[in-house]
């Protein structure tokens, strides 16, 4: 009997040994309070990323095309050219199937690439088979609760095979919307439309017209029916027709009036047009890429699912996913949603970085706002205005997006305090800006109290105008502002600029980063003033400041539509 208990025992600790932890975090972020374990019989599905064939030869291909200078700039990549990167082999995808075969389990494929799977499963086998506590956590801002993990491990025989669990250690912001908290300021409006852009109080109210004079954005209407626009939206936000019939009615008289978006949707997303349902974030998103981008066809895509089950990380890994799987994907796509970067998980924010890093390669210019709690997170909150652990906001932080700051004023532009900007903690300096980070590190002073990452990737990569814009909510007619104002606009431009490109039959703009911090560089006004210390934080507080050449709040500067152009055609 003895000799059977100690072989009994051996067993037990050798499958212990057999586990590896993954992913963990010593406790849930601030506002996640745990109500205890989740009931043992729950069911519990689980997404299992498995590991991409050639990851590497991704990256370095997407660095060779979207390099000036290389043999193949712009040469970007079919759905079919990235998918031979990024699917698993058929070695990993059998060690899978093995492991949910002799767990009694049936994997689902959810991804166009075959690199995301998924299991059904009670939490209490959850729970054995990843050597994790799952618990029932809840949060102020959200009903109900979320199923979440502290820790997560994989056994020896998927590490290599699975590079991530979700939903397991991510809490992310259940109100990921960019927009400062005095967001919508109602029955504000200049009559006519116009701004002074010699005003250097920056107090003028901003409309495309105000946007078309500062940076020389043409009105001339899009040709190419080809090069398309995509704005997402997220957590039931929903852009209505009628507002924005309404907002070109008043601001962009020019154009007809029933100039309108196409709807796209995933996760059984939705857009309903009822008078209430209205989102400010959507609806700013729409007008602005509309009213900007004149003529170039616009589509909106709605991103369903349960926020309060899958969260804020599953919406922007499907929306990667649905893209992956269409054939002629749009040439543009504006993000105005973030998250504080350590809330996603390490691993899940690598996964959705590569997402974009795939999309990029296809030649989409993804672009995101980069934040607007300054140097803090995603939203102000004074109670962290003490605090000098800067918080950089994802997915503004992954390499492969475009991070868009704002600005205010008009001669000279400053930057405004609320504009997102740092350096993550997950990712390193990409080659592309490693120049450009060395010389604004040096300008920061010896003894600066500021805590944060000085080998990570900074940002934003560009800014510019981000406060009283005028939009229409509800058919009423008001301002707001955000970077969530500021990455619209930008992408409104940009999806002009590849307008040209194709008439003259030349491939579109695509993953920009390279392009911006090389050749294209010279399109765009520094801005040397500013401090991001937030919107509500005092002026006093710790934060950057905007400095000669690139800097974490403005990136390399405002762009000037007319050098951009022909910086892009050279």
């Amino acid at each position: 009997m003895m000799v059977l208990k100690a072989f009994l025992a051996l067993l037990s600790l050798s499958a212990v040994s057999a586990m590896v932890v993954i992913e963990s975090r010593p406790a849930a972020p601030n506002g996640f309070i745990s109500q205890g374990a989740a009931p043992a019989s729950n069911s519990l599905t689980l997404r299992f990323a498995l590991a991409p064939n050639n990851l590497a030869g991704l990256e370095a291909k997407l660095a060779s095309i979207s390099t000036p200078g290389s043999s193949e700039f712009r040469q970007w990549l079919s759905k079919d050219d990235v998918k031979a990167f990024v699917e698993p082999s058929a070695d990993t995808v059998a060690a899978f199937n093995s492991f949910a075969s002799a767990n009694g389990l049936k994997p689902t494929v959810i991804s166009p690439n075959g690199d995301w799977v998924s299991l059904t499963m009670p939490v209490s086998q959850a729970n054995k088979l990843f050597a994790t506590n799952f618990q029932l956590f809840t949060h102020p801002a959200m009903d109900g609760t979320i199923t979440r993990t502290l820790s997560v491990s994989l056994p020896t025989e998927l590490v290599g095979v699975v590079d991530v669990v979700h939903p397991t250690t991510d809490f992310t912001d259940p109100n990921p919307r960019l927009l400062p908290s005095t967001n919508f300021i109602r029955n504000k409006r200049d009559t006519p439309a116009s701004c002074d852009s010699s005003n250097p109080s920056g107090t003028g109210t901003i409309t495309p017209s105000c946007l078309q004079d500062i940076y020389g954005i043409p009105t001339t209407p899009a040709t190419q029916s080809s090069n398309t626009l995509l704005v997402t939206g997220y957590v039931e936000e929903w852009a209505q027709a009628a507002d924005l019939k309404t907002f070109l009615t008043l601001l962009r008289p020019d154009m007809s009036p029933n100039t309108t978006f196409s709807l796209l949707t995933t996760d059984g997303g939705t857009n309903p047009q009822g008078a209430f349902d209205a989102g400010t974030e959507a609806n700013l998103d729409i007008q602005y890429t509309v009213g900007i981008a004149t003529g170039v066809p616009t589509t909106f895509l709605s991103v369903g699912g349960d926020d309060t089950i899958d969260g804020f990380a599953t919406s922007l890994l499907d929306t990667t996913t649905f893209l992956d799987g269409v054939e002629n994907p749009p040439s543009v796509m504006t993000t105005s949603y973030g998250s504080t970067e350590d809330s996603f998980g390490a691993s899940m924010v690598s996964k959705i970085c590569s997402g974009y890093m795939a999309l990029g390669a296809r030649g989409i210019s993804v672009l995101t706002a980069s934040g607007d709690g300054g140097v803090r997170g995603n939203h102000d909150d004074e109670s962290v205005c003490d605090d000098n652990d800067f918080m950089p906001v994802f997915p503004a932080t992954c390499p492969f997006v475009t991070a868009v700051g704002s600005t205010i004023g008009f001669a000279p532009e400053v930057a405004i305090n609320f504009t997102g900007g740092g350096f993550s903690n997950l990712f390193a300096t990409p080659d592309y800006q490693t120049a450009a980070v060395a010389s604004f590190l040096k300008t920061i002073p010896s003894d600066f109290a500021g805590t944060f990452n000085k080998t990570g990737r900074g940002y934003p990569d560009v800014a510019l105008q981000g406060w009283n814009f005028e939009i229409v909510v509800d058919d009423e007619a008001g301002l707001v502002g955000g970077t969530s104002a500021s990455s619209p606009t930008f992408a409104g431009m940009i999806a002009l600029i590849n307008d040209q490109l194709v008439a003259a039959g030349k491939p579109v703009l695509g993953f920009l980063n390279p392009f911006i911090y090389s050749t294209g560089s010279t399109a765009f006004t520094d801005i040397t003033s500013g401090h991001n210390s937030g919107f509500v934080c005092p002026a006093s507080s710790v934060a950057f400041d905007a400095a000669a050449g690139w800097d974490p709040l403005t990136g390399n500067g405002s762009p000037r539509f007319p050098d951009l152009l022909a910086a892009a055609s050279a």
